[in-house]
């Protein structure tokens, strides 16, 4: 079992440095592959049988929802790819195993388009009215926070890990490194937008240099994704808005209200940083409004003309 450990932690390192996979990536491997070790007890890797894993699949099935499950065995065959590509093991018992999943649909859940309306209005208000001005500096922060999500459909690790020099605010560029290190760039389309960062860099300037990420908070430590969480919350609860808004709500938000303005799929998936067109396509789903429209507007029995 020590042999099954320390393997896994030479793989995990592997996955980190040399896959260059996203710190969530590795944890989620690091949990997998314990819970695998644990159920497996004292077997070691070479004696490791396609019978052994098949428990451990079915095991799996009877305690994890289908998409769990899934990322699970994902990590698994994974893993003894990586063990029989460097000869640790002989055989792969993973090669001749073959699962089928039938996921329930799960449509991304989006925020109303008036809802942020009113959230980006009432900070934008507390910038302004705020009675102290730890309210007012949280508020210019909050509100580039929230606009660049909407503006850019970043995914919350991506926000959270900006650095000052991936915001180029002269040309409006914003660089990203997304999941598996990829690197894409965004462009800033909204003058309002545009103007909120640079009104949150001025007033944070010192708290930046000093923690050498982009989005801080007023001690000047980089603000996590916790911090955004209970962010909108705070607001949320504020307004009285009664919706639980998660930060990739905004994103979910950005990629179907561009799917709606006819934008081709294509270029959604590049905004996205979709490795796979087939990730982007879960958007292709079309309100009842879109629908209403399009059957309206563009079906063909509308110019038929009978008396």
């Amino acid at each position: 079992m020590n042999d099954f450990n320390k393997t896994v932690s030479t793989y995990l390192e592997y996955c980190a440095h040399q896959k260059m996979l996203d710190g969530k990536t590795i944890r989620a491997y690091s949990i997998d592959l314990r819970q695998l070790g644990s159920l497996i007890l004292s077997t070691d890797l070479s004696s490791i049988s396609p019978d052994i894993l098949e428990r451990y699949i079915r095991n799996l099935h009877g305690k994890y929802k289908p998409r769990t499950a899934k990322r699970k065995i994902a990590s698994m065959k994974a893993f003894f790819n990586y063990l029989e590509f460097h000869e640790v093991i002989q055989s792969n018992p993973c090669s001749r195993i073959q699962c089928r999943f039938r996921e329930p649909t799960t449509l991304p859940r989006t925020i109303p388009l008036n809802t942020i309306h009113i959230i980006l209005a009432f900070i934008y208000r507390q910038i302004l009215d705020g009675r102290t001005p730890y309210r007012r500096r949280n508020a210019i922060r909050d509100v580039a926070i929230c606009e660049l999500l909407f503006a850019t459909g970043l995914r919350i690790f991506e926000l959270c890990s900006l650095s000052p020099k991936d915001i180029d605010l002269l040309n409006d560029i914003i660089r990203i490194k997304g999941k598996g290190a990829k690197e894409r760039i965004v462009q800033i389309g909204n003058n309002q937008v545009h103007d909120s960062l640079v009104d949150y860099k001025k007033e944070y300037a010192n708290e930046i240099i000093q923690s050498n990420h982009f989005f801080v908070n007023q001690k000047g430590r980089p603000f996590s994704d916790q911090s955004v969480r209970r962010m909108l919350n705070y607001y949320t609860d504020l307004i009285g808005i009664d919706l639980h808004i998660t930060p990739h709500m905004w994103r979910h938000t950005f990629a179907t209200s561009l799917l709606e303005a006819d934008v081709d799929i294509r270029y959604i998936q590049e905004l996205l940083g979709h490795s796979s067109i087939r990730t982007t396509e879960i958007y292709t789903h079309v309100s009842m409004s879109k629908q209403k429209s399009i059957l309206c507007n563009k079906h063909p029995r509308n110019s038929f003309t009978i008396s």
